[in-house]
């Protein structure tokens, strides 16, 4: 049994008591039976008075919360709806009291949750407005009336964000942009003059709009600035550059010069004002010096042909340089000429540049080849040797390979300018080969003159008893050798104690023929060498008298000479190798 029944019983338990209670008292007192009839009566309708107030009181509570929960099932839907939440599920099973707290409570939560939400839009919102306003871009497609579900939260978290992003990248190109605008209206000595220029310098630069509209045209005034700019400071290169020859032709001095340093670095309309007015003042001068600027420009000119590797045909083509006449129209052939000698040099400096590493290798190469035939090279102790012919073996090597690379850029050039690449006048392959040709000749030469110097000291040597010289030989180091005299037989001639000089140089022009017709060179690029009858012979057994005994040992000698030194070989020119 429940507590709220048993105290139900006890209630009509103290009911019953009550009414005996009063029925003793009325029967003391003696109150007659109508009388207590209707004292009963009052007692009845009192507690069923107050019975039935407590039971409307009850159902009035009863019906209260019918209405709560109905209503708040009703706000429960259409928050659940506003908040696009799924319908809320009621637990079974529950009192009704049990059920309107739970409904209650749910709708509280949700109408915070929506209260948040709304919040949360309402400053994204704001903040939106001004990205929008500072960028000059739309505002994010959301009701700002309507509950935004979370992802739309989250979107428009991920907007702003971007948003905020796009304008610090704007900002920041906007300052960069409106510092070098102001820069180049400095250098320009400009003023702003339009509105839009105004906006630019004398504006706050929060105030500014960062549309893409406007950070286009700061691009594109910016561009407009930069390239007056460029063409400002190409004119006062073109001022600088015609001063500086000024200054070199007319021998300005160096102090004058310092004067105006400043407006030889600067490009301002200030300093290309002073170019303009120094230009002026050096031509002046020009035509008060035309002499001595025609000789200088004509320096420059000698320069430039070599530079270019003009044959002296194409100078000589060049009539006014040789003229005396010094007048305007001279200097204003020479300077029409220097110009064309310039540009042809800048159109073909690869090419130049190309040829001129060519010559100096080459000029190396023959350094190296004419210190290799030095004999003091030996007597080097510091290793210099050994660099040397690592040097000259690489350029033997390099050569090849420029000149070939040479020759692919020539065959280009020639292709593109339908003429023929000249140095010096001739084809600059024509004029490798001759190089080539002409060093194999001086090799042959030089080994021509070697023998014929060789075979001439051999023939004094024997005609006059002077002692065979040999080159000494070096040590190694740590080494000991004794000293060994070379022990050389002498021979005296039978019945005689001194040679008959007169009648042996008569004798012996015959040998002396064959030693000095070793240098002739024949058509096949070898020597021309006399045979000797003398052959293989026995020096004891010829040697009957000294005039026999010279002569067979002068031949000895000199065919064991020849057969000891290889023959000449030709050399082939590299560059017909390459080419």
């Amino acid at each position: 049994m429940r507590k709220s029944e048993v105290l139900a019983a006890e209630s009509v338990a103290c009911l019953n008591k009550a009414l005996c209670h009063l029925k003793d008292i009325w029967e003391e007192i003696g109150i007659p039976e109508d009388q207590r009839l209707q004292r009963t009566n009052v007692v009845k309708n009192h507690i069923k008075g107050l019975l039935d107030m407590m039971i409307t009181e009850e159902e009035s509570l009863r019906t209260r919360l019918l209405s709560s929960i109905e209503a708040c099932r009703k706000q429960l839907d259409t928050l659940c709806l506003e908040l696009q939440l799924p319908p809320f599920e009621e637990e079974r099973g529950v009192t009704m009291l049990q059920q309107e707290k739970e409904i209650r409570t749910q709708v509280e939560m949700l109408v915070k949750e929506r209260t948040q939400r709304m919040q949360q839009l309402k400053a994204l919102t704001e903040r939106d407005q001004g990205l929008s306003d500072t960028l000059c871009s739309d505002p994010y497609a959301l009701d700002p009336n309507a509950v935004p579900s979370l992802e739309q939260l989250d979107g428009f978290r991920q907007h702003i964000a971007s948003q905020t992003t796009e304008k610090e990248r704007r900002r920041a190109e906007f300052v960069g942009i409106k510092r070098q605008i102001i820069l180049c209206m400095d250098d320009l000595d400009q003023l702003p003059e339009t509105s839009f220029e105004k906006d630019i310098i004398c504006e706050d630069q929060e105030a500014f709009c960062l549309s893409k509209d406007n950070i286009a045209s700061l691009k594109l005034l910016l561009g407009q600035l930069e390239e007056r700019k460029a063409e400002n400071q190409a004119v006062c290169e073109a001022h600088r550059e015609k001063i500086q020859e000024l200054w070199d032709r007319l021998q300005v001095p160096q102090e004058e010069r310092e004067l105006f340093s400043e407006h030889m670095v600067v490009s301002k309309k200030k300093n290309l004002d002073a170019l303009e007015a120094e230009g002026r003042r050096l031509m002046e001068l020009k035509q008060l010096n035309m002499q001595n600027v025609t000789e200088a420009i004509r320096s420059e000119i000698a320069v430039l042909w070599e530079k270019c590797f003009f044959s002296s045909d194409q100078q000589q083509a060049f009539v006014p340089y040789y003229s005396n006449d010094f007048t305007e129209q001279l200097l204003g052939l020479h300077e029409a000429e220097i110009l064309r000698l310039k540009q042809h040099y800048e159109e073909h400096k690869e090419l130049f540049e190309g040829v001129q590493r060519w010559e100096e290798s080459w000029r190396l190469f023959l350094e190296l080849e004419k210190k290799a035939t030095d004999p003091s090279r030996f007597t080097n102790r510091g290793g210099n040797l050994l660099k040397e012919e690592k040097q000259k073996a690489e350029l033997h090597k390099s050569l090849p390979k420029l000149e070939k690379k040479l020759k692919a850029q020539i065959d280009v050039w020639e292709q593109e300018q339908a003429r023929e690449f000249l140095v010096n006048g001739q084809k600059f392959l024509q004029f490798v080969e001759e190089q080539w040709e002409l060093h194999r000749i001086e090799k042959e030469n030089e080994k021509l003159e070697r023998q014929l110097k060789k075979s001439k000291q051999i023939e004094v040597d024997m005609l006059y008893g002077t002692a065979v010289r040999t080159p000494t030989k070096r040590r190694f180091l740590g080494t000991t050798t004794p000293s060994k005299a070379r022990k050389v037989p002498s021979v005296r001639t039978p019945g005689r104690s001194k040679p008959p000089l007169a009648g042996l140089q008569e004798r012996n022009k015959e040998n002396m023929g064959q030693v000095t017709g070793l240098g002739v060179p024949l058509q096949s690029g070898g020597f021309k060498t006399l045979a000797s009858p003398q052959r293989n012979f026995s020096i004891n057994s010829v040697a009957s008298t000294y005039s026999e005994f010279a002569t067979g040992l002068i031949n000895t000698v000199i065919e064991s000479v020849q057969s000891s030194e290889t023959s000449p070989r030709p050399l082939t020119p590299r560059a017909s190798q390459t080419y």
